[in-house]
């Protein structure tokens, strides 16, 4: 006797309420289901349903045996469709939600080589620092960089760290001077990013675990980073920027890192994707791809 299948036609007959029913489902005649009902109750020893000519009731015994007879069916489809995902070629559109400097300097640079490894994927990817709502808006994964995550049902894997740095150029520093500690940048135009919560205030550490503050001012601000980016490279003042905006710009030295002995709170990227039973073979590729991708610090 096949046990998962009896397995199966007894849960159908229950959950149908009909061997009829149950029995056109699983593509089978009626004598079939019943006789693996009959054969299942006595192999267990025990009746599972009481019948009449009409109808059938669970016993106390049938309506427990239904209830693990559910689960270890869920659990092994679970077990198979995952395999079959997993071994599924990505198809399909998928929406992908980044922030904009992230997705235009950084994203865009593995973007390519991830849509040539899935040749089958249409990839439509939307830069916007506002904060989407994936499920609302039909997004199947975002991108996120933040100190952090609100409580929320979607599943979020941690990718990477993006420190974050205080920049400007060196005419900028030889024309006003090069401040020694958080308290000289009142004296300085600091350009600030709108959507940081509190633009104005910037909270350092010193090596010696001390907590500084700052209050700063500046002729500038903008809702993303690639704004300030451009304008402390052309000395307009000092930027609290991420290292994966500017870490091109330090290495070439066309940038300075201000106030080195004291660091700013770093910023978490993310990769967050609606939690779906089962994870579909497109959004995985991708997870798996960003995940590999970042097993290597980028931004150093």
């Amino acid at each position: 006797m096949d046990q998962l299948a009896t397995m199966r036609a007894f849960r159908r007959v229950v959950e149908t309420g009909s061997f009829t029913a149950a029995a056109a489902e699983l593509n089978q005649s009626h004598t079939i289901v019943s006789r693996q009902v009959r054969q299942l109750e006595l192999q267990l020893g025990a009746q599972l349903l009481n019948r009449t000519t009409r109808r059938f009731a669970l016993t106390e015994a049938g309506q427990e045996y239904y209830e693990r007879c559910r689960h270890i069916i869920d659990q092994v489809d679970d077990a198979a469709h995952a395999v079959s995902a997993h071994q599924a070629r990505p198809s399909g559109q998928l929406r992908i939600n980044a922030p904009m400097a992230f997705g235009t300097l950084e994203l865009a640079q593995w973007l390519p080589s991830f849509i040539i490894a899935n040749p089958q994927l249409k990839v439509d990817l939307v830069c916007d620092d506002r904060l989407v709502d994936l499920i609302e808006e039909g997004f199947d994964v975002a991108l996120r960089l933040t100190h952090a995550l609100p409580d929320s049902t979607l599943v979020a894997k941690r990718l990477a760290a993006s420190d974050m740095l205080l920049v400007a150029s060196p005419d900028y520093l030889q024309r006003h001077g090069i401040p020694q500690t958080p308290a000289d940048l009142a004296q300085h135009n600091c350009l600030t990013y709108t959507l940081a919560q509190k633009p104005g205030e910037f909270h350092f550490r010193a090596a010696d675990g001390t907590v500084h503050s700052a209050t700063v001012r500046g002729n500038l601000q903008a809702n993303t980073g690639i704004a300030l980016r451009s304008a402390a490279l052309a000395g307009l003042g000092i930027a609290a920027s991420g290292s994966f905006i500017v870490h091109e710009d330090l290495r070439r030295g066309d940038l300075v890192q201000v106030l080195p002995d004291f660091t700013l709170r770093p910023r978490e990227l993310y990769v967050l994707y609606p939690q779906n039973r089962h994870l579909s073979p497109k959004v995985r590729a991708f997870v798996d791809f960003a995940v590999e991708w970042y097993s290597t610090p980028r931004w150093a």
